[in-house]
């Protein structure tokens, strides 16, 4: 499959674009009880340590917050990934071996990315929607993270240094 760079471009921006508003969303979350927002949510390896979470948002008033702010962070999943994986696409089919190295970087850390940022936060919004945390669940969220984080950061790097090394070397032939 050939994907025009400019459709990566723009998938992945979109991406970008929708983090930054997922951020903004979860900033009220950052309270007195939950000094460390969503990431606490994230990192909750257990039922009694999310619902310690959820009640302190709830009694701040947040529950209704935190639903938009998982939901937002659902949509900027899907953005974000699949502009990884387009970016992958792209640049895996270039004749250049470095930008297919890094195509491939990008294709397979956007595939585990939205796999495990999808299970991690489906994990929590179910948690949340029960207003009950569950022991399976929370340690699935937990586990999966630092495999989310990782592939986020690779993604972020591995299309960034494509579209650099792609932009640089059209500009010298």
């Amino acid at each position: 499959m050939t994907v025009s760079k400019r459709t990566a471009i723009i998938w992945w921006v979109g991406g970008l674009v929708a983090f930054a508003v997922t951020l903004y969303l979860h900033m009220p979350l950052v309270t007195e009880g939950v000094p460390e927002g969503i990431m606490e949510h994230q990192r909750a390896p257990d039922a009694i340590t999310v619902d310690a979470i959820q009640n302190s948002w709830a009694m701040d008033g947040l529950s209704r917050t935190a639903m938009i702010a998982m939901i937002s962070d659902l949509i900027f999943i899907g953005i974000y990934g699949v502009g990884c994986v387009l970016a992958g696409l792209h640049y895996r089919a270039h004749a250049s071996q470095l930008l297919r190295v890094l195509g491939w970087g990008a294709l397979i850390s956007g595939v585990v990315f939205l796999l495990t940022d999808y299970g991690e936060t489906i994990s929590q919004l179910i948690q949340l929607m029960r207003s009950s945390g569950d022991d399976q669940l929370a340690h699935f969220a937990s586990t999966v993270r630092p495999i989310k984080m990782l592939t986020w950061i690779s993604g972020f790097l591995t299309v960034l240094a494509a579209l650099l090394i792609d932009h640089f070397s059209a500009n010298t032939a």
